[in-house]
């Protein structure tokens, strides 16, 4: 493909920007598919529109859909979706690990060793073997999911074998990519009763939620926290946080709710609240009413999505660990210390400055694409903020309102997806990159804050 590239005058010097290419070519792959007669039930094809915002939905893992997904689209489109999803986690994995690779020739040998330790590679070359284990991981999680989703679909919900096998499959790929596609009208409503099914779905989650690079870690080390490096302390520890005060915040919020958890049994409500906490922040799947939160609900799912998961993870949004940095930097600066410091690790004010860049310009994505929506449909704020947040983490919860868009802010909808999608690690790499010293330095003058 490089070659290609070249011959055609087309060089790619941003090792970020094979990112932005990959997902763009396999999103317009994916139209092209989904724009066959054969992909829709019905007669007469998909219009561009819906076969765009599908594909982008699908490529970008988000979960998004302005139509139902078992009911539209045939036997072949969703296939197609379900290929889409697979290669947009493996590719953004796979990606942002090599990514690390790539912009660790840029560090001191300290620095490389770390990062080849980070990705699973003694060599900093060594791709071939990155990728194959990115690809093994992948077949096991999902391999392991789908076979007890099988039995529960098959022994438990009286499926055929044939359909069971293929909902196993498909929500199997689905969870662990954080996708939040579903071949049932309501998501997974349905199954809110059914214990085993949510937690399976929700480890799968989590799992692709956390990146590849802390698995690597987490398997070199599964007994000895403490010899974790120090992006999989931050991932693990923040993950666990927001997952026990999201389930515990939720159930609160809803538990006298009619419309969510108010009718089910404290097993139930304690596991529905569980799930949601987990699928809120990267995958999108509900088992109960979105529409029917109450408004603190829906205040927490949006910050939730906001922060997303690990960074070189199938998850989107701003990242736990960049997150959780800004926390600690407010931390040290209310405390008055000069530098910030995580499980005895000084954190370089490089990597706050990123931390800081990254967090404000998601911040400006999800206020200026929200001010356009307003402008180009009648819904109200709560709603559309909440879209725009969703679509740009990637996340693909929806009050609803979905299906309802103007053919304008699908496409706003569109490019929020793709660019939640590819933004971060492209970011990432565009300040890793722009690093530069100067031999002087101007007169410091302070400014008055606050």
């Amino acid at each position: 493909m490089s070659r290609w590239f070249r011959d055609q005058g087309l060089v790619l010097r941003h090792p970020a920007q094979y990112i932005v290419v990959t997902f763009l070519a396999t999103s317009v792959v994916g139209t092209i598919l989904l724009l066959l007669p054969v992909a829709t039930r019905a007669p007469g094809g998909a219009s561009f529109t819906t076969a765009l915002f599908t594909a982008t939905s699908a490529t970008c893992v988000t979960g998004l859909i302005v139509v139902d997904t078992p009911v539209y689209w045939s036997g072949f489109g969703q296939v197609v979706i379900l290929a889409l999803i697979q290669v947009g986690g493996l590719g953004i994995m796979t990606l942002t690990s090599l990514l690390m690779i790539v912009l660790s020739r840029r560090l001191g040998i300290r620095q490389r060793v770390i990062a080849a330790a980070q990705t699973g590679s003694l060599r900093l070359g060594d791709v071939k073997s990155l990728v194959l284990a990115v690809i093994k991981m992948t077949i096991a999680v999902e391999s392991a999911v789908a076979l007890i989703l099988l039995m529960r679909f098959w022994v438990t919900h009286d499926y055929g074998f044939g359909r069971a096998a293929c909902l196993a499959v498909f929500h199997a790929v689905s969870a662990f990519n954080n996708a939040g596609f579903a071949l049932f009208s309501d998501s997974l409503i349905g199954y809110r009763t059914d214990t085993i099914l949510l937690v399976v779905i929700a480890l799968a989650v989590i799992t692709g939620g956390l990146g590849f690079p802390v698995w690597r870690q987490i398997a070199a080390h599964p007994r000895q926290p403490r010899h974790w490096d120090l992006h999989t302390k931050i991932t693990v520890l923040t993950t666990v946080g927001l997952i026990t005060v999201g389930s515990a915040s939720f159930m609160w919020f809803e538990w006298t709710n009619s419309a969510t958890l108010g009718p089910l049994s404290i097993e139930h409500s304690a596991v529905n609240g569980f799930f949601q906490s987990v699928t809120t922040r990267t995958a999108g799947f509900n088992a109960i009413d979105i529409a029917g939160l109450r408004e603190a609900s829906h205040l927490l799912t949006t910050i939730l999505m906001f922060i997303g998961g690990g960074s070189g993870s199938t998850a989107g949004g701003i990242k736990v660990t960049t997150f959780a940095l800004l926390g600690w930097v407010m931390w040290a600066e209310v405390r008055g210390e000069r530098d910030v410091e995580v499980f005895n690790r000084r954190v370089p004010t490089d990597v706050q400055r990123q931390a800081l860049t990254v967090a404000l310009m998601a911040v400006g994505g999800a206020v200026g694409s929200s001010m356009l929506l307003l402008t180009l449909t009648p819904f109200e704020i709560a709603d559309v903020v909440f879209e725009s947040v969703s679509a740009l983490g990637t996340v693909g919860l929806s009050t609803g309102i979905t299906p309802s868009l103007t053919v304008p802010a699908q496409l706003v909808v569109t490019v929020l997806m793709f660019v939640g999608r590819v933004g971060p690690p492209t970011v990432f790499a565009a300040l890793v990159l722009r690093e530069r010293g100067r031999l002087y330095r101007h007169p410091e003058e302070r400014i008055i804050i606050g």
